[in-house]
């Protein structure tokens, strides 16, 4: 149990991160911070949420009448999108335009390699439909055929559809024939979702946009079934709603979160970042990486001056998604991630997970092949006599016999397996920190790596070698720095609109941006306000985005793109035309900030060690340093 304060706080603050192994709960009340983990029901999420509720709260001594927030973050549209397991979803086209999601950007999946594949789109071709209608930029070309939209509703009735996306063609501009087909389809179909390009993502780039909205269509009934579950059994509870936890950063109410699930494709991740960023802001750390390692997938991100980076869009399963979102890098590689021997003899780690069940060997729940969790309890940094999640006790045996299997067929012995599998697991996590920090013009030596995650700790010296970093931050709370980051978190909303529009030519970029700021202040009255604009230089196909104060000369906005062009870059052309593409605007009420108490602070303790934590395990690797800091957290520096 940790210490903490909360100042003006109503109520008990409950924050429930699912993982691929455990669930992870924190509440926050009365100057406390209690944790909880218990093992993640895959097959009803929600089943584990509850489960971890009621432990976190029987620690605490509390009942569900104390708690006055509960706020949730889950992979469940994630999963459905990797596994194929979404909605029967149907797309309605402008006429001629039905191939869109086939003829993607004519990018080839791989550049060398002409057996590589582009995964099929979700909607085949035989449940898109086209609607004779056509904007242009400056508006309605072909008015919407009415008899052509009944076929097309009547079409998709036939298709037994769960789902519709509707995409037209410059429906970003132009949204009432996009509005028509929505209102038509919803009326005659009351039971099945309809996904609009213009509500979903009012962008430009006509793949992008659709793409998207039909991720949301796929992906929303499958959501929206579990947040209703999920709903029914923390009011069963005596629990209040759940606030779901955005791609964002941000949570929204758990009704506006079960209308578009695309938004919350990394709910997962995101509580971890929030929170990573949170210690990182304390630690008055200029540059950071966040290192979120659990039971199924390894999660990374980078954090400035305290703020998490963030994107316009991400690309999960093959399938594009353009929204708003933190800038997370996402691995196969975690605790229970199965070592296996390719046809060529080398040793793989991954994709594939031993999840919650059966888990890694070392469990003793049933599962039999290597994991990187059975090569850890074989190098003994995984200690047996500490159950995990205060429940499972680990079968040292059990983990041999499954690594040593492992060993046999690559002709290795059994440590020196081990020692392969987590080397391989390594290399798989440093790939994509460096694609968050070298391929964003950071350099990681000057970083340093927050660790969390009930594996992060476990790993990060190996991977702060690979990666030349010095320091290493475990948090006092490691094990569920998620859970812990959903109660920090405020809830926030995104808003985006194209404008193409001239920067200081006369357009009135603040003006342009006053609809996004009445939404805003509709949706989250009073919340403060965040600005910023894609930009680009005229005649360029990519774009930055800047900061932008509506209130300043629109000068100044132009001078921020320059010298971010440069940053990027290396280069900028200060004579050059600007041109805003898009205006973006981001509402959020700021969520709790707990502080964390004074603590004990031991002595150094030199590497190799293992260090029991809050749900975790840190092991301090050779030449590192180990030692507590006045919050708990445990601060590793490489020597000298």
């Amino acid at each position: 149990m940790i210490e903490a304060t909360v100042a003006a706080v109503e109520g008990a603050l409950v924050g429930v991160d699912v993982g691929g192994t455990f669930t992870d709960a924190v509440v926050v009340s009365g100057g406390r911070l209690v944790t909880a983990k218990v093992p993640t029901t895959p097959d009803d999420q929600s089943e584990g949420v509850i489960a971890a509720v009621h432990a976190v709260l029987g620690r605490a001594g509390l009942t569900a009448a104390d708690v006055g927030r509960f706020c949730h973050g889950m992979t469940v549209g994630t999963n459905a999108l990797l596994e194929g397991a979404g909605a029967r979803t149907s797309l309605v086209a402008t006429e001629g335009f039905g191939d869109v999601l086939e003829l993607r950007r004519q990018t080839r999946a791989h550049l060398y390699r002409l057996d590589a594949h582009h995964p099929p789109p979700l909607v085949p071709h035989a449940r898109t439909h086209e609607v004779r209608e056509r904007c242009g930029p400056d508006g309605v070309v072909t008015p919407l055929d009415p008899d052509v939209l009944a076929d097309v509703v009547a079409a998709v009735r036939a298709d037994g559809s769960e789902a519709v996306a509707v995409g037209l063609l410059f429906a970003f501009a132009h949204p009432a024939h996009e509005a028509a087909v929505s209102a038509a389809l919803r009326a005659a179909l009351p039971g099945v979702h309809v996904s609009a390009s213009s509500e979903v993502l009012p962008e430009f780039r006509e793949y992008e946009r659709i793409s998207t909205t039909v991720v949301d269509a796929y992906l929303t009934p499958v959501l929206r079934t579990y947040l209703d579950r999920l709903g029914r059994r923390a009011a069963d509870a005596g629990l209040p709603a759940p606030a779901i936890m955005q791609s964002s950063g941000g949570v929204l109410p758990i009704a506006a979160s079960a209308e578009h699930a695309a938004w919350t494709v990394l709910s997962g991740p995101a509580g971890g970042v929030i929170g990573a960023a949170r210690l990182a802001a304390r630690d008055d750390r200029l540059l950071a990486l966040t290192f979120d390692m659990g039971g199924t997938s390894c999660d990374v991100a980078l954090v400035r001056d305290g703020e998490p980076a963030r994107a316009s869009g991400t690309v999960i399963a093959g399938h594009p998604i353009h929204l708003p979102m933190l800038d997370v890098a996402t691995v196969s590689a975690g605790g229970g991630s199965v070592a296996w021997a390719d046809s060529g003899g080398a040793l793989r780690v991954g994709p594939q997970s031993a999840g919650a069940r059966p888990g890694p060997a070392a469990y003793a729940l049933g599962g039999t092949r290597p994991t990187v969790t059975d090569a850890d309890v074989v190098l003994g940094r995984l200690p047996a006599d500490a159950p995990l999640g205060g429940r499972i006790h680990l079968d040292v045996d059990a983990a041999r016999t499954a690594v040593g299997g492992l060993a046999d067929e690559l002709g290795l012995g059994l440590e020196e397996c081990a020692e392969g599998i987590l080397t391989v697991a390594v290399q798989e996590m440093v790939r994509a920190l460096r694609r968050v920090s070298v391929e964003r013009g950071e350099d990681p030596r000057e970083a340093t790596l927050i660790a969390f995650g009930g594996a992060g700790p476990l790993h990060a010296c190996p991977v702060a070698d690979e990666l030349g970093v010095r320091r290493v931050i475990a948090p006092p709370a490691a094990g569920v720095l998620a859970a812990l980051g959903l109660v920090m978190a405020g809830e926030r909303r995104d808003y985006v609109q194209t404008v193409l529009a001239p920067v200081d030519g006369g357009a009135g970029l603040a003006g342009l941006l006053e609809p996004l700021a009445a939404h805003a202040r509709a949706d989250l009255p009073g919340a403060p306000h965040t600005a910023a604009a894609d930009c680009r230089y005229a005649g360029q196909s990519h774009s930055l985005t800047v900061p932008f104060d509506p209130a300043a000369p629109e000068a100044a906005l132009a001078d921020a793109f320059h010298a971010a062009h440069r940053e990027r870059y290396g280069d900028a052309d200060a004579g050059r035309a600007v041109e805003a593409v898009s205006l973006r605007l981001a509402a959020e009420w700021p969520g709790a900030d707990p502080e964390l108490p004074v603590a004990a602070q031991g002595p150094p303790v030199a590497g190799p060690a293992v260090l029991p934590m809050e749900g975790a395990t840190c092991w301090v690797a050779p030449g590192w340093t180990a030692r507590r800091d006045g919050i708990g957290a445990i601060v590793m520096e490489r020597d000298a």
